[in-house]
């Protein structure tokens, strides 16, 4: 095992009230009365194959008819939630094509695909036990990041949007060394930004596999972004490397890319327009951003030896006493953001990452 991965699976930690009460001020809450515990009474399953017939990990779940028909229901009404504000139109619309259950990683989910039943679109969606750790990562995503997500929360439950990509590690392994030298470079960049990114605001083990490549068709050419599928690691280990995706093995491709494609310059320049970038964002949701922390900083979703360590590593790499100071990781977190909106038009404090 690399010893910038995380070593030990991390538990899953309780939504505290007031964290609840601020899921529900931002709307994100679900009304519909359906729990992971009720997707577990499954009275049967098969493997699920992927068209080169390999075996996904993945099970397809079935139900006996009368708790089906219920579960169907409200899997449909979940779907609204997400797609419609909870319109109830579109329920007689829909179709629940399969329930899948994953058998390997930390959070076990459950798959679901909604088919419109008019068209034959489809999406998925997730279900899985709610994670206080996973939910500050999902709501700091859609704050912070250049995209937005939907996930709603019940009771000890969370559901999220499927979030449309192709895997990092398939990319590497498929796609990249048919990329044009242009779109290498283009991809190179998003690497340094995600990596920028995800150290910032403290997003860990985002591996190939935990985030995925999103091509975009633009003219005459593809652009090429990168988003984190997987919020397990917010704010929970003490190695500061876990939180700096150049750091794992299984980015190395991308490493190897950025090494080739771009100048120590330019690699200066991309991270300053990302931390410059994600200072404006903190300041423009300054308000959500403060009830946040406040919650995270009272919250208990890292052990105590993790929260010395980091905040020590930190200290290091930055001289900045409020780091230093940090009682929690919700303190740790804030320290960050204020080391950047402090300093993100002064790019010479910052120190050289790769």
């Amino acid at each position: 095992m690399s010893e910038n991965s995380p070593l030990f699976k991390k538990p899953t930690y309780p939504i505290n009230h007031f964290l609840l009460d601020y899921l529900e001020r931002f709307d994100r809450i679900s009304k519909v009365p359906i729990s992971y515990d009720d997707l577990l009474r499954f009275s049967g399953s098969i493997s699920v194959y992927d068209k080169f017939d390999k075996d996904t990990l993945w099970v397809r779940v079935f139900y006996s008819e009368y708790e089906r028909n219920e579960i169907d229901l409200n899997l449909k009404k979940i779907y609204s939630l997400l797609h419609s504000d909870g319109n109830s139109d579109i329920i007689k619309f829909l179709n629940v094509d399969a329930i899948d259950y994953c058998t390997f990683g930390n959070s076990k989910p459950f798959r679901i695909k909604v088919r419109n039943v008019l068209n034959d679109n489809y999406v998925h969606f997730y279900i899985k036990k709610a994670d206080a750790s996973r939910i500050y990562g999902l709501e700091l995503e859609h704050i912070l990041s250049p995209d937005k997500i939907n996930f709603l929360v019940y009771q000890d439950t969370l559901i999220e949007e499927h979030i449309i990509g192709i895997p990092g590690d398939v990319f590497m392994e498929t796609l990249l060394e048919s990329c044009s030298e242009t779109e290498k470079s283009q991809i190179s960049k998003e690497f340094v930004k995600f990596n920028e990114r995800c150290m910032i605001r403290l997003l860990g083990d985002m591996r190939a596999y935990n985030y995925v490549i999103v091509p975009i068709h633009d003219f005459d050419q593809v652009v090429y972004k990168i988003r984190a599928i997987d919020f397990d690691q917010q704010c929970y280990e003490g190695n500061f490397k876990i939180y700096r995706p150049q750091f794992f093995k299984e980015n190395f491709p991308m490493i190897k890319l950025i090494k080739e494609k771009l100048q120590d310059s330019s690699i200066e320049q991309y991270k300053n327009e990302e931390r410059a970038a994600l200072a404006k964002r903190i300041l423009s949701a300054e308000t959500r951003i403060q009830k946040i922390l406040r919650i995270m900083a009272n919250d208990t979703i890292a052990p105590e030896a993790h929260i010395k360590q980091l905040k020590s590593e930190l200290y290091r790499y930055t001289n900045d006493l409020n780091f230093k100071n940090a009682t929690s990781m919700g303190y740790v977190l804030s320290a960050a953001f204020k080391f950047v909106t402090r300093n993100f038009k002064h790019p010479d404090l910052f120190k050289p990452g790769f």
